[in-house]
């Protein structure tokens, strides 16, 4: 929430709701599973909510689009019930629970006004909010070789030293106020540096929280009760699909392994999620109900992330990437499960409507993030793999994170994204929605690609006329939904969405 909705829940509750959650907080699991205090919480924040879409709608400052008001509050709605599921559905473990609702809770909601000192300041000074988040992947090392990895993850040694890892949460939170680290790859549990780990990181830095992405296959008794114990950590485990898909890409027998590993943390207490990469081959798969039910009532998953292939990385391809059709209707199926069924799926392609667009380069409207990998290099998102700057050498010259947010070429993104935050959000990608404008601005600023794979992509014809070609495919087929949706307010049925979709498979055959 942004800190002015906080302000009106305050308002409007005379401050019931900061006293409730501090009592959920300070008293524990046993008496946040007490029907009445719970439901009480629940149901005030959610009044809030539905009753705050029905004033925005009637009256928004900031002319927002009808659509995306809805589409704010269904995320909001589903993070509500996550929550709901975490502390009714799950046996979760005493630090677990203490952890996500100091952080998550008192330190974002309740107790927040030093970290909006340092929203202000920083505002003030760079015109944008500081990063509400930073991913980080610390090590390239993996035990798993996975077809089309993003990363071109392996078992070579690249990496960043601990005493660097360490210094970049610190100051993260220390000068921009930021609690939220992201975890990445590489398999994160396989790092190591200085003799130490990612847990090890998670214990230093208790008042961070970390959400991990990983394999799971590393995932011990030992781990799952060190996570148990730690409570600040999250991890998000890696799948695509049934056991057919995960293996074919993943390796066979992973399938398993994961399944084991979902039921070990549960066991254990320790929250996890799911991380569905959505290709042309298994979108539909990936979010057909059986599989969505599967993992949310079965498994005990509390949330999912959805990561749309991106044509970047080892052996990356444009045939892989689902067709803009696929993704229309992975934009309307994952909105009815979020309606319906109130689990928190995110989509970083079809839900940039929640999030004012982009969130690379660190964001313009929301906060965003930058992504730093295992050489050091900074770039402006985790699929966009050109950096112009380096975090070992800003550390070198007595630099500090705030020395990334000046680079002009992170600064032109965010201008980018402040001009078109209010055109189609559902066409939010700076490398697959516009790539001709990344393109110009990794030229102009001679951003330098982190491998070879990124070297190869940047000088590919075929490739920039692929992305060019898919863009404008993609940008009349959502802008007709953008329109009549969220511009309109009226509803899209399953007989018109349907039309609209054969109509532009025609419209292809026909050109």
């Amino acid at each position: 929430m942004k800190s002015t909705q906080h302000a009106e829940i305050h308002s409007e509750y005379g401050g019931e709701m900061d006293a409730l959650m501090n009592e959920l907080i300070n008293s524990g699991p046993k008496l946040a599973h007490n029907p009445i205090l719970r439901k009480s919480a629940l149901a005030m924040a959610e009044h809030w909510v539905k009753n705050n879409a029905k004033k925005r709608h009637q009256s928004d400052p900031n002319h927002t689009p009808s659509g995306v008001i809805d589409d704010q509050e269904a995320m909001t709605l589903a993070i509500l019930r996550s929550v709901e599921r975490a502390l009714t559905e799950f046996n979760i473990s005493d630090a677990t629970y203490r952890e996500a609702s100091e952080i998550l809770g008192r330190d974002l909601l309740v107790e927040k006004k030093p970290r909006m000192e340092k929203a202000a300041q920083f505002r003030e000074k760079y015109g944008f909010p500081q990063p509400s988040f930073l991913t980080i992947s610390p090590s390239k090392v993996c035990n798993l070789r996975c077809v089309g990895c993003y990363a071109d993850a392996d078992a070579s040694l690249p990496h960043l030293e601990w005493d660097v890892v360490d210094r970049i949460v610190q100051e993260a939170h220390d000068i921009w106020g930021t609690q939220f680290m992201v975890i990445s790859g590489g398999e994160p549990l396989a790092y190591r540096s200085q003799g130490k780990g990612i847990l090890d990181l998670a214990e230093k830095h208790q008042s961070s929280y970390f959400l991990m992405y990983t394999n799971s296959t590393l995932i011990t008794p030992e781990v799952a009760d060190r996570m148990a114990n730690l409570g600040n950590v999250l991890p998000c485990i890696s799948l695509e699909g049934w056991e057919a898909s995960t293996d074919a890409r993943r390796g066979k027998g992973v399938y398993q392994k994961v399944m084991d590993a979902m039921d070990l943390l549960h066991e254990k207490g320790v929250l996890f999620g799911v991380s569905l990469t959505a290709t042309r081959q298994n979108a539909e798969e990936i979010l057909s109900d059986e599989f969505i039910d599967f993992l949310f009532n079965e498994k005990h998953a509390l949330l999912a992330w959805i990561f749309q292939y991106m044509p970047i990385g080892r052996s990356y391809t444009l045939d892989l990437m689902p067709t803009p059709e696929q993704r229309m209707w992975m934009w309307k199926q994952s909105w009815k499960i979020m309606r319906e069924k109130r689990h928190f799926l995110a989509d970083f392609w079809n839900h940039g409507t929640v999030v004012d667009g982009c969130l690379s380069g660190g964001g313009h409207g929301r906060g965003g993030y930058y992504y730093i990998e295992w050489n050091g290099n900074v770039t402006p998102c985790v699929f966009v793999p050109y950096s112009p700057v380096n975090i070992n050498e800003i550390y070198a010259r007595g630099g500090t994170l705030n020395d990334i947010y000046n680079e002009p070429f992170f600064d032109n993104i965010r201008r980018w994204q402040a001009e078109c935050h209010t055109s189609n959000l559902l066409a939010p990608c700076l490398i697959r929605d516009h790539n001709s404008f990344l393109r110009d601005l990794i030229r102009k600023y001679e951003s330098e690609p982190i491998d070879d794979n990124a070297a190869s992509a940047i000088q590919d014809a075929d490739y920039a006329a692929g992305l060019d070609h898919y863009a404008a495919d993609y940008s009349a087929l959502s802008g007709k939904v953008w329109q009549k949706y969220y511009i309109d307010g009226q509803p899209i049925n399953d007989e018109d969405f349907h039309k609209l979709l054969d109509e532009s498979k025609s419209e292809k055959v026909g050109a």
